[in-house]
């Protein structure tokens, strides 16, 4: 085992200070208890950290410990929650509704998403939105053939025109994000 000899004096002199704290607590007054039960408890962890005893024993209850329960899983763990409603949504046709609340079916813009967000099954822009190029175009107040700079000026100024948290339209919002979706492909 490889000690850290810093912290085992750190270690040492905690723990003489909790043993002196508890013989006086004998002595002279019971208070003195409840002072030196945090040096005795810090002195304990600060060994067990010394000697490498806190860490394989924090390995070991990791691997105890059973998958679903307490992990700390992000949205890239195969075994999260997001991760798990992604392969419903794939095994499900892989579209999400555009009508209704979209933030209920979580999504943002309404645009099917599939594996790497390549937009799923379905494979043009087309085909996901329903809203040919041209009509995307004249939705942002494009030309055709804008760059992709200018695609993504003009979707931020619409969105900030029709977006509903700032006074806009709910639909005019989902028909940019439509425009946006097709016209950035």
């Amino acid at each position: 085992m490889d000690r850290d000899p810093l912290l085992l004096g750190v270690a040492a002199v905690f723990a003489g200070i909790a043993v002196l704290m508890g013989v006086l607590a004998f002595t002279s007054s019971p208070f003195l208890l409840v002072v030196a039960l945090p040096f005795g408890i810090m002195s304990w962890i600060l060994w067990e950290h010394a000697t490498g005893r806190l860490a394989r024993r924090m390995r070991e209850s990791d691997a105890r410990r059973e998958p679903g329960f307490g992990a700390n899983r992000g949205p890239r763990d195969p075994r999260s929650r997001f991760a798990r409603e992604a392969r419903e949504r794939a095994e499900a046709g892989g579209a999400w509704a555009e009508s209704g609340d979209a933030r209920a079916n979580g999504a943002r813009s309404g645009r099917a998403r599939g594996p790497g967000g390549s937009g799923g099954p379905t494979g043009s822009p087309t085909m996901r939105t329903g809203m040919p190029p041209a009509d995307a175009y004249r939705e942002l107040d494009l030309s055709p053939g804008a760059s992709q700079a200018d695609v993504k000026d003009a979707y931020r100024e619409r969105v900030k025109e029709t977006h509903p948290d700032s006074g806009g339209d709910e639909e005019a919002f989902k028909r940019v994000n439509r425009a946006y979706d097709v016209l950035r492909e």
